[in-house]
């Protein structure tokens, strides 16, 4: 029976960078993904397994319990998240649940799917939420408020999970990512937000990759029920 670890999101930004991290130690991963392509191609090169499918679908966990059926869960990264970004005027209830499915319902099912798996294996889970969900930035609404659920989710399940499963949260800002490149289009754009963070510029995903390959493995053992913010300083001095 294999052992891996399972990175959702893994043709983004932070979850592709994890990837690569993962690789370069020849840990073994199994990959899940909504772009069929991409994650077959991130696949031919790394040679790890890989599911398909939308995390916004009643039933993608079917699927994915299947394809993992015979291998042991050493640890999960939830890299997956949305930016939603629009005036309270402007919103509308699917809004905040669609946000809501996305980055914390589906979590707490993934977890609760792969519990007893997990706790077998004194696992590790990194969940991700963002530096709006406590620093208030207009228009954010939607995606600091079920962000800011993430972080409860952390620490309730820290709390409830232990001492066999460790549960972490790591909160960045802006980071350059396919979903953030409307915010950035521009070198003034990109200019104008680096200026907003102490550290003067815009996170890259191997800033949170990093942390997020340390509080999946065992050198993090001592650390549970944890918000960390990889923001270039913006949560707390800027």
């Amino acid at each position: 029976m294999s052992k891996k670890y399972i990175v959702f999101g893994a043709t983004g930004s932070i979850g592709s960078s994890l990837v690569d991290l993962m690789y370069e130690d020849n840990i073994e991963c199994h990959l899940v993904a909504r772009n069929k392509n991409e994650v077959t191609k991130m696949s031919n090169k790394t040679k790890y397994t890989y599911s398909v499918c939308d995390v916004l679908e009643m039933n993608f966990l079917d699927q994915l319990s299947k394809d993992l059926n015979d291998t042991e869960i050493l640890g999960i990264a939830y890299c997956i998240g949305s930016i939603d970004i629009k005036p309270l005027k402007m919103t509308e209830t699917k809004d905040f649940i669609s946000s809501y499915v996305l980055n914390l319902a589906a979590a707490a099912n993934i977890i609760k799917t792969f519990q007893e798996n997990l706790k077998k294996n004194n696992g590790s889970v990194v969940l991700y939420s963002t530096v709006a969900a406590k620093k208030g930035f207009i228009n954010h609404s939607i995606i600091s408020s079920s962000k800011a659920a993430v972080e409860g989710l952390t620490v309730a399940l820290a709390a409830e999970l232990a001492p066999h499963i460790r549960v972490n949260c790591i909160a960045p800002s802006l980071t350059k990512s396919k979903i953030s490149n409307f915010l950035i289009k521009n070198t003034k754009s990109e200019e104008n937000i680096a200026k907003a963070h102490p550290l003067k510029r815009i996170g890259q995903g191997m800033d949170s990759a990093q942390l997020t390959k340390f509080l999946l493995s065992q050198n993090s053992s001592w650390i549970t029920g944890q918000i960390i913010g990889v923001d270039g300083g913006r949560s707390s001095i800027a």
